[in-house]
């Protein structure tokens, strides 16, 4: 069963949307996982995104999961902040970690109030994952456990993938086309391996995710508004300017990682798996032709199985990476 719910907008931000997706028989003990998406799609593109028939929400629910996903302000079916209707330059990077940790924290409290429950798991993706810990780290009483997915470590001196802007060019929000999206599906691929994504559902996907922002049409080349505050807070967190201290979250944490995802290296897992310090039974996985995009991908039934298996109390042997199969430290 899938319900919506959109929080009205305040005076700090625009209206936000949320979804839920229970499980086909409810269980009123059926725990609260909610998903936290990255830098440039929101939740519909993301965990909600059907792919032959199937979501990962639509796994979550089968597993027996109360899953519930956002789209933060100014992505999806969220309202736009008012300077997205201006020219770039004119205001700074909208959507900045404390103004989307607020959001996160009120959609938090929704999903604690409707469930009844007093905390719940994140699984969080890229940029996701600098929101998702901070709370975690904040509030370790609302955090049962976490799924950071692809996670940003500090890595001085990396640069962002060349399908994104560099962060000079930055202003309230840039456009991202459909082109420069493609290529963030296939430039991490050795070009000895076949796509990880079939032609057919890029073509959905990107029908959908220009549909999120209507006035595409009248841009060229078809294109979507982003906020520009989570790149620079990958920017900056690359940079060392890490947003939260690993050693404060206590929750249980699994890191997943495509074996090919060059944004999310094996170095910057074992970084973050060594400063999570006090985080019980932590884990990771490699998940084998993944890339940091692996949620899409023809690889992605690993990463469901690994969350599920992990948030229900199990690590799942399904990586086989270099980094060698799933592992507690």
């Amino acid at each position: 069963m899938t319900q919506t719910f959109t929080l009205p907008a305040t005076a700090t931000r625009p209206a936000l949307f949320v979804r839920r997706r229970r499980p086909r028989h409810p269980d009123t003990d059926a725990p609260p996982v909610l998903y936290v998406h990255g830098a440039t799609f929101p939740s519909a593109l993301s965990v909600a995104f059907r792919l032959d028939g199937r979501s990962w929400m639509d796994q979550l629910a089968a597993a027996g999961f109360d899953a519930w996903a956002l789209d933060f302000a100014g992505f999806g079916r969220s309202g736009r902040y008012p300077a997205m209707d201006a020219a770039p330059a004119t205001a700074p990077p909208l959507g900045r970690l404390p103004a989307a940790l607020e959001q996160l924290r009120t959609v938090v409290d929704l999903v604690l109030a409707r469930t009844g429950r007093p905390r719940l798991s994140l699984i969080a993706h890229s940029w996701g994952t600098l929101v998702a810990a901070r709370l975690a780290a904040e509030h370790p009483e609302l955090v049962s456990a976490l799924v950071l997915f692809g996670p940003i470590a500090p890595r001085p001196g990396s640069p962002l993938p060349s399908s994104l802007p560099g962060p000079d060019a930055l202003g309230a929000w840039y456009p991202l086309s459909v082109d420069a999206q493609h290529r963030r599906f296939t430039e991490e691929v050795p070009a000895s391996e076949p796509p990880v994504l079939l032609d057919s559902h890029f073509a959905a996907w990107a029908a959908a995710w220009l549909a999120t922002d209507p006035p595409h049409r009248r841009r060229t080349p078809p294109s979507v508004r982003v906020p520009g505050g989570p790149l620079v807070d990958i920017v900056a967190t690359r940079a060392a300017d890490l947003p939260y201290r690993p050693a404060e979250i206590t929750a249980p944490v699994l890191v997943v990682r495509g074996a090919w995802d060059r944004f999310c290296s094996a170095a910057d897992v074992a970084w973050l798996m060594a400063a999570l310090s006090r985080s019980p039974g932590r884990a990771r996985v490699t998940v084998p032709k993944g890339t940091h995009l692996l949620h899409l991908e023809s690889s992605r039934h690993a990463l469901h199985r690994a969350a599920a298996l992990f948030l229900a109390g199990a690590v799942a042997p399904v990586g086989t990476g270099h980094e060698g199969p799933p592992c507690s430290s």
